[in-house]
């Protein structure tokens, strides 16, 4: 009888602190982005963005009855996955999180999830990694992201550059997941509308000269020059290099080189150029901006809304869950990501955690629109730019 008393003592105990881990007073989010590497300049505004969320919760009280919510930020590097993968950890075990917001860069993104996420149970939302190859990857369904992936970007760039009658061009791509996978599907896509692919090469980010690859690349020719690259490593490297050598006048870019850091570089050197990344003319965009602005953040950095989004969809899965712990919401993000209930827009959570608390829905439409589809996939929009006058410019939406 001792022994059994024990044993439900015990059990007693163990139950009560999970409960009071769950409706702790203070939740803690990790937001591990590439604060060195290869898109070190944009990664402040994501950051900035996802804290948005976070303050605005926490200062609300409305969640998990006047939870405070804090940040703790990591370096992913974006490119070396064992120091993302023991940056994760620290979260975890040292910081005891109870959500993540990113890995941001694909490579960095699968390892966190495969060694990290996955064994410890762990939720993560990113706001930017978008290799098609992170669908089918083996999340236990706790992996999410507020980008759309590169299996829809390559074919809105490749759609673009046709409609622009570019009908040759070169490729080259960072040599990593996101590269690789862009690079394909805006071949296929390019190809199957009637392009011509002369030549789709890799590149290695951090060397000090690009001429090489940008010889082999202006042998091959083409009307355009695709970079499918970083805006802060090789990808800046290569257009350098090609126009010091008249290689190439004309660009086309994906996402990762979409920031001011390009135009900072280049100016009206690269007029003309056009380029791709998430984004939609939405009223939600519109005023998450306005916020953003007026807490001294560029709002219109490429994946800030959706880095804010990603932090809202969790805290506000919480609040639906009544819970903290990451196997009691993990079931509840699609559900408040999506129809049905009545519409979410930025500044409007502690709205929604009422709602929910409630026993209502809601449809968390945020800073870019968001709708989950499949396996946590984003449904997603791009914004189309062009270079004018040394400036980045949103000429559409696709």
């Amino acid at each position: 009888m001792k022994k059994l008393l024990t044993a439900t003592a015990a059990g007693a105990l163990l139950a009560g602190a999970a409960f009071a881990d769950s409706h702790s007073n203070e939740i803690k989010m990790g937001i591990i982005l590439g604060f060195t590497g290869p898109i070190e300049s944009l990664t402040p505004n994501m950051a900035a963005g996802a804290e948005m969320a976070i303050n605005e919760v926490s200062e609300s009280g409305a969640l998990l009855d006047g939870a405070t919510v804090t940040s703790v930020r990591a370096d992913s590097t974006c490119v070396d996955s064992a120091a993302a993968t023991a940056a994760a950890e620290r979260l975890i075990t040292s910081d005891g999180i109870k959500a993540m917001m990113g890995p941001d860069c694909s490579g960095v993104t699968g390892a966190v999830l495969a060694n990290v996420a996955v064994p410890n149970g762990m939720v993560m939302i990113s706001p930017s990694a978008t290799s098609p190859a992170l669908t089918d990857a083996e999340d236990n369904g706790l992996f999410f992201r507020t980008a759309p992936s590169d299996a829809r970007q390559g074919e809105v760039l490749a759609n673009i550059m046709l409609e622009k009658g570019i009908s040759e061009a070169a490729v080259t791509y960072t040599n990593n997941d996101y590269g690789k996978g862009f690079a394909d599907a805006f071949q296929s896509s390019y190809e199957a509308g009637g392009g011509t692919v002369t030549l789709s090469t890799p590149h290695e980010d951090g060397k000090a000269d690009y001429s090489a690859e940008v010889g082999s690349l202006a042998s091959a020719g083409g009307d355009a020059l695709v970079v499918l690259g970083y805006v802060d490593q090789g990808g800046a490297g290569v257009i350098q290099g090609a126009i010091d050598s008249g290689a190439f006048d004309m660009f086309a870019l994906g996402d990762g080189m979409i920031g001011d850091s390009l135009t900072a570089a280049f100016g009206s050197d690269i007029d003309g150029t056009i380029g791709t990344a998430p984004g939609s003319d939405n009223e939600g965009g519109a005023k998450f901006a306005e916020m953003a602005s007026a807490a001294g953040i560029d709002g219109t950095s490429v994946y800030a809304g959706e880095s804010y989004d990603a932090a809202a969809l969790m805290l506000l899965a919480m609040a639906a869950a009544g819970s903290s712990d990451p196997a009691d919401y993990v079931g509840k993000i699609e559900m408040v990501a999506n129809a049905p209930g009545e519409t979410i827009l930025p500044g409007e959570l502690a709205k929604a955690i009422q709602i929910l608390s409630d026993g209502g829905d809601v449809d968390y439409a945020g800073a870019t629109g968001v709708e989950l589809v499949g396996s946590g996939e984003a449904a997603g929009s791009y914004a189309e730019f062009v270079v004018e006058d040394g400036a980045l410019k949103v000429v559409g939406y696709r």
